[in-house]
C-alpha cells in the first residue's frame, strides 16, 4: 500500500500575508533600483501624482504615515529627496509633481504592468474576494491595536 502526502491548501495568516507582500514587494522595488528609486520615494510621488486636488507637504506625510506607518520626519526626509530631483516642486504651501515625476511615476507602471499580469493571472474572482475581505480586515484590526499602542 503507497501512501502520499495530502496536499493542502496555506492558510491565511501572518507569516503568508509577509511573504506575499515581500514577493510582491520585491519585483517591485527591482523595477524601482532601475531608476534611482526607493519604495516610500515612489509611495510619496504616486500620492502627489494621483492626488485629486494639489498636496501639502502635512498631506502627504500623513497619507503615506497612514500606509506605511513611517516616521514623519522619514517621509519629510522623502518628500526633500523627490524636490531634489525635481520629481517634485514646492508651489506656495503645496507640493506638485512636475512633468518628470509623472512621466517616472508612468514609466513604472508600464514596467510592472507585465509582472502584475502575471502574478495575478488566473486568480479566481471569488478568491480575490475573499482575499480582499480578509485583507482588509486584517489591515483595520492592526492599525486599531498600532493605534491603542501610540495612543
Amino acid at each position: 500500500m503507497t501512501t502520499t502526502a495530502a496536499t493542502t491548501t496555506p492558510v491565511a495568516n501572518p507569516r503568508t500575508l509577509a511573504l506575499a507582500h515581500y514577493a510582491a514587494r520585491g519585483v517591485l522595488e527591482h523595477v524601482l533600483a532601475r531608476h534611482g528609486m526607493t519604495f516610500q520615494q515612489q509611495l510619496a510621488l504616486r500620492a502627489a501624482v494621483t492626488a485629486d486636488t494639489p498636496q501639502t507637504p502635512d498631506d502627504l506625510v500623513t497619507q503615506i504615515q497612514g500606509s506605511l506607518k513611517a516616521d514623519p520626519a522619514d517621509i519629510r526626509a522623502t518628500l526633500d529627496e523627490l524636490l531634489a530631483r525635481q520629481l517634485l516642486v514646492a508651489d506656495g504651501a503645496h507640493l506638485r509633481p512636475t512633468d518628470a515625476g509623472r512621466e517616472l511615476t508612468a514609466t513604472i507602471g508600464t514596467e510592472t504592468a507585465p509582472f502584475t499580469a502575471r502574478i495575478w493571472d488566473g486568480i479566481p474572482a471569488e478568491d480575490l474576494t475573499a482575499a480582499g475581505r480578509v485583507l482588509a480586515l486584517v489591515a483595520e484590526r492592526a492599525n486599531a491595536e498600532l493605534a491603542a499602542l501610540t495612543a
